[in-house]
């Protein structure tokens, strides 16, 4: 399976597969958001064969400590259970860690993202931006981040 960043040829099949993934859902368009904003990182932007699946980690902040909000994570209806949002959570944590990133921070299943090393952010004293997100509030540490509040790029205050 090949994972590589989305390039602008893949804007449209990216926007395509996670409107399928999230059933037409705000995630397509805070994508569209995510790369006018300043916490977009490219590199942190990646598709697998072809565009079957798409992940995305922007700049995002524990207190004043820079750290990445994962997501969205999508993946085509008909490929899902096939290893490709595996494939893509492995490669984008991977690039992650190789750029010296000290967190990675997702609201998602725990049993799920567990499998990836993600830990209740609370275990750390990372609370989220909404309280009520705290039993799906997850984080995956590559280094030292003090305790604080996690604030997503600002794209993220739209939804």
């Amino acid at each position: 399976m090949l994972i590589r960043r989305e390039t602008p040829a893949d804007i449209d099949a990216i926007r395509t597969v996670t409107n399928l993934a999230f059933s037409d859902g705000p995630e397509a368009p805070l994508i569209d958001w995510l790369r006018e904003d300043e916490g977009w990182i490219p590199e942190l932007s990646l598709v697998a064969d072809g565009v079957l699946g798409h992940v995305v980690c922007t700049r995002g902040y524990v207190g004043d400590q820079p750290a990445l909000g994962l997501g969205p994570i999508a993946v085509h209806p008909e490929h899902q259970r096939d290893g490709i949002g595996s494939a893509l959570m492995h490669a984008v944590l991977g690039a992650a860690e190789a750029r010296g990133e000290r967190a990675v921070i997702l609201l998602g299943d725990p049993g799920y993202y567990s499998r990836f090393g993600f830990r209740l952010a609370s275990d750390f004293g990372i609370t989220p931006p909404d309280p009520s997100w705290k039993e799906h509030f997850q984080a995956r540490l590559f280094g030292d981040v003090e305790p604080g509040e996690f604030r997503y790029a600002e794209p993220f205050t739209r939804l």
